[in-house]
């Protein structure tokens, strides 16, 4: 029998904390975070990590554990999460899976299996200096000879992917491609139960993003970037949206306000992104928040959960 698991899925300041700890409370669950940048301690305000007040007494999982300098991918992070899912069920509580990564959640929840020693700094900066030199558009050519089906499925502008493909094959000998079928051989023992949160009027969105930059700047969020850079982040880390977009202003090369107008461009570019890639998996059950009252929403998606539970109806956590 497979295992059960509610998963809450959307862009940034759409509201998946909310409604995560609800279902969490509801049906005597334990949140397991699926947010990249939410693993580093100490980037808590640009990565909008729930506070005390919002876990509302809900335990959380896989927030707050790695430290900025180190480097942490996918294939930890399902090593990771696999762990924790499986001591939640062990302790009869619902998982209760909430986050933005779409690869950090699909990844999970297909039990992809990671090639080892797929990674080499050495082939990755040989192949960023060829890119700078002849160009991205030599490397995907590269890429169409060596692994013409992944090449299909990837942007020729895309620098970061069409190098990764390219760092699998010179590190492993295999391509993408051929990594991508040999890591889903063996079936997931979840059954998910998706809950997609999504705007109607994507304006409403995009006012939420803004609004939530200027709470983040009232909290402090330009002097933990400043303490963010002084640590040396690794290049994961480092991609986190917050920093890197007031870093011109700490350098003295733009205005406050030009790099808040662009902090919040970027926030916004990512939650399209996030859309996007959610968007393409068809088992999402999608919530809209603009269309009904918080009271509305959660209790259409109790009934949700209570029906798909059923039988294993799991007792209301009274905390």
């Amino acid at each position: 029998m497979k295992k059960k698991a509610i998963v809450v899925v959307g862009a940034t300041a759409s509201g998946k904390t909310a409604l995560g700890v609800h279902i969490a409370k509801r049906f005597n669950g334990e949140v397991i975070s699926a947010d990249s940048m939410q693993i580093y301690r100490g980037m808590d305000i640009a990565t909008a990590k729930p506070t005390i007040e919002e876990m509302d007494g809900v335990k959380h999982h896989l927030i707050d554990f790695v430290d900025v300098r180190s480097q942490y991918s996918v294939a930890n992070y399902c090593d990771d999460a696999k762990f924790i899912f499986n001591k939640v069920v062990e302790n009869n509580k619902l998982p209760v899976i909430v986050g933005g990564t779409g690869l950090y959640i699909d990844s999970f929840l297909s039990n992809t299996k990671f090639l080892e020693d797929a990674s080499s700094d050495n082939v990755r900066q040989e192949l960023l200096l060829e890119a700078e030199k002849y160009g991205i558009e030599s490397l995907y050519e590269q890429l169409k000879v060596i692994d013409p089906v992944a090449a299909e499925n990837i942007h020729p502008n895309n620098t970061v992917r069409v190098i990764r493909a390219l760092e699998i094959y010179k590190t492993t000998g295999k391509t993408l491609t051929e990594q991508n079928r040999l890591s889903h051989t063996v079936e997931s023992d979840i059954e998910p139960l998706y809950i997609g949160i999504n705007y109607s009027d994507r304006e409403i969105l995009y006012n939420r993003i803004n609004r939530r930059v200027d709470l983040m700047l009232e909290a402090g969020l330009l002097e933990e970037a400043k303490e963010f850079f002084k640590l040396n982040p690794s290049k994961t880390a480092f991609n986190a949206i917050g920093y890197k977009e007031l870093k011109p202003f700490i350098d003295g090369d733009l205005s406050f306000e030009v790099c808040v107008e662009n902090l919040k461009r970027e926030t916004r570019r990512y939650a399209k992104r996030q859309i996007t890639w959610f968007k393409r998996n068809k088992h999402i059950n999608w919530v809209f928040p603009d269309k009904f009252s918080q009271e509305e929403l959660f209790e259409s998606v109790d009934k949700l959960i209570s029906n798909y539970l059923g039988g294993d109806m799991i007792e209301e956590q009274n905390c």
